[in-house]
């Protein structure tokens, strides 16, 4: 076979690295996008940022007098039109400023010698940290230093406490940790015992437990004016029949402790007052940050998307470096880093623009939702936004993800408007989410003492016109994070 060059023309679809940039951002929620964004300006030096997120803090000095950054004002960004470019649009600021800045401004700005308030080696102008909270290992050692002087003891309290887990529960047995301390110690169990009875007594109640069911003793044992008879009860309880009471099986509970309605209800309210998880109070895990990205307010009579300004990172093109692009000879690299920057600010403004058209086109479909709450939410899917607004179902998914919505009702992600209906008797059509909230409301006014099956709830919702299997109230229930009807009932 006889080898031979050939040339062809033909057609193919590229994602350049702006575009592949433009979706990155479209997907990122918005402390994704800070990081991301503090990231582009570690590389980039011709980028800058106006919200310092330290600038407008509270400081206070050594005698205790307190102090407060002010955020500077009317700063302009750089202006490329300004500086002979190439007559792109000058969008160089993200995102929304406006980038035509006065003369005045940029004379305050560029042509005056400020000296900044803050110098870096103030320390009375040092960011103020706050000391990180006490963990429970910390605060049990602490006690054990006023309650235990024997050093020996002290050295196996310390031992028993660095074996707990974050809820305060001892993880190995006493004789797993006998096996690998050394011998010539001679550590017995008993002496072990006692220290680990010790730790017991300390707070919070319950901490240095094996078992849930030790742990609930220790504290029903610690618990002020309970009556004895009420007390045993409950000791009883969640010593030998904790399975019982955990399933909620009532009947064969008063039948185990030979006892009335009335003897239960006190021991199961002396049950309740117990936490199972001692040490979670002093758990440091940091609570995720949600910023709305949009707020909706009403305007003459209906809704609308406004956005967060306090969600939109301001950054734009450092003044200095551009005027060294204005006279440098060799531009090569700052050309480079110039378009960048440029392609990051407009490429921000491109998502938060995205961002509000998919907010609004949700909106308009949703006014019954902000005026009358969930039961109101009308069917919507992907597709339905994506058609209205040119867009790709991808697309919609991008920015419905992760993405957060301020309303009278509170703060919903994107993604919450949208579900799949559900045909009623009259020919109409329900939201999924609607759905899930009615069975949310009919549970909230149940009889705790007969709670509602799940089929006594679609039998409800059918007479409300609402057919739905039997399972899919199931699925619904398990979203919503309902136990079943069994582990609901209370006498």
């Amino acid at each position: 076979m006889k080898q031979k060059l050939q040339a062809r023309l033909a057609q193919h679809l590229t994602l350049t690295p702006q575009l592949q940039q433009s979706i990155r951002l479209l997907q990122l929620s918005s402390l994704e996008l800070n990081e991301e964004i503090g990231r582009a300006l570690e590389e980039n030096p011709l980028l800058e940022r106006l919200d310092d997120p330290l600038a407008n803090t509270t400081r206070f000095q050594a005698d205790g007098s307190i102090i407060r950054q002010p955020v500077s004002s009317g700063e302009t960004p750089y202006d490329e039109s300004a500086h002979g470019s190439s007559g792109e649009p000058s969008d160089l600021t993200a995102p929304f400023e406006n980038t035509s800045g006065s003369a005045e401004h940029d004379h305050l700005i560029w042509d005056s010698a400020k000296a900044s308030d803050r110098h870096p080696d103030d320390e009375r102008f040092q960011p103020q940290l706050e000391a990180p909270p006490e963990s429970l290992k910390e605060h049990l050692r602490s006690q054990m230093r006023l309650a235990v002087r024997n050093q020996r003891q002290r050295a196996l309290a310390e031992l028993i406490i660095d074996a707990l887990d974050s809820n305060g529960y001892l993880q190995e047995t006493l004789e797993e940790m006998i096996e690998w301390l050394p011998a010539e110690l001679g550590i017995a169990h008993k002496e072990l015992e006692e220290t680990l009875v010790c730790i017991q007594g300390f707070d919070p109640p319950g901490v240095g437990a094996r078992n849930s069911a030790e742990c609930l003793a220790i504290q029903i044992r610690l618990m002020q004016n309970i009556p004895y008879i009420v007390r045993k009860q409950a000791l009883n309880i969640v010593e030998n029949h904790l399975k019982l009471f955990a399933q909620r099986d009532f009947i064969r509970l008063k039948k185990a402790l030979e006892c009335d309605d009335e003897d239960l209800r006190e021991a199961t309210e002396v049950i309740r007052r117990c936490n199972p998880h001692p040490g979670a109070a002093y758990a440091n895990d940091a609570a995720d940050v949600v910023i709305p990205e949009i707020v909706v307010v009403k305007k003459d009579g209906a809704w609308h998307a406004e956005l967060n300004t306090d969600a939109m990172p301001k950054i734009r093109i450092n003044r200095m470096y551009g005027d060294v692009l204005k006279s440098a000879s060799n531009k090569t690299s700052l050309n480079t880093r110039f378009q960048e920057a440029k392609w990051l600010i407009r490429n921000i403004n491109q998502r938060f623009e995205t961002i509000l058209k998919v907010s609004e086109a949700i909106i308009e479909r949703q006014q019954n939702f902000f005026s009358f709450g969930a039961t109101s939410m009308r069917p919507l899917v992907l597709r339905e936004i994506a058609d209205t607004l040119g867009l790709h179902e991808s697309t919609i998914s991008r920015v419905t993800t992760q993405k957060f919505m301020l309303t009278p009702l509170g703060i919903f992600e994107l993604k919450y408007f949208f579900g799949s209906h559900i045909a009623t008797e009259g020919g109409g059509e329900a939201s999924s989410t609607a759905i899930r909230e009615k069975i949310k409301q009919l549970i909230a006014t149940e009889d705790r003492k007969k709670p509602y099956s799940d089929n006594k709830i679609a039998q409800i919702l059918a007479r409300e016109g609402l057919v739905i299997a039997r399972r899919t109230i199931a699925k619904y229930r398990d979203i919503l994070k309902i136990p079943p009807a069994s582990l609901r009932k209370s006498l």
